[in-house]
């Protein structure tokens, strides 16, 4: 997490109950580590479990995975010194949505049907979001408005 502190349960994130449609929304910047990575891996399974998606069900395995994978990337492919990854997790409507924002605009993914088929695996990985267009309904990327950066997002059905 970033360095104020902010606790899981702090009131200055997103998190709880949406205004809009009942949706349930949590949101935090992590710090651009692999200790960050898997905080927030973990903190998606919380809420997850928390908002009714139990531990233990596909679902939630499915939801843990993308958001693990996205997290990792930011870590991995989107890392800028100095600069946080922020992780949302959006579920409405037997639908969850996890997107990941890092703050590096010149490395972006391929689009999704272009990632490069099954063989050896390139020398900077680039395998996970393979996982994640096989787990996920829908899964994207957008620049960062207002901001260097990209966004990239995955959508998987809860029921």
């Amino acid at each position: 997490m970033t360095s104020n502190n902010l606790s899981p349960t702090d009131t200055t994130q997103l998190s709880g109950v949406s205004p809009y449609l009942g949706a349930r929304v949590f949101a935090l910047l992590f710090t651009s580590t692999a200790r960050g990575a898997r905080l927030a891996r973990r903190l998606v399974a919380v809420r997850l479990d928390e908002w009714g998606v139990p531990y233990g069900t596909g679902a939630h395995e499915t939801v843990v995975l993308v958001a693990a994978e996205l997290a990792t990337n930011a870590v991995r492919h989107g890392h800028v010194p100095g600069r946080d990854f922020r992780l949302a997790l959006r579920v409405d409507d037997g639908l969850a949505r996890v997107e990941v924002t890092d703050t590096r605009a010149e490395r972006v993914p391929p689009r999704p049907g272009q990632l490069p088929g099954p063989g050896p695996e390139p020398a900077d990985g680039g395998r996970g979001l393979l996982l994640v267009e096989g787990l996920a309904e829908r899964w994207g990327w957008c620049p960062r408005p207002g901001a260097p950066g990209k966004t990239v997002w995955a959508e998987c059905a809860l029921g």
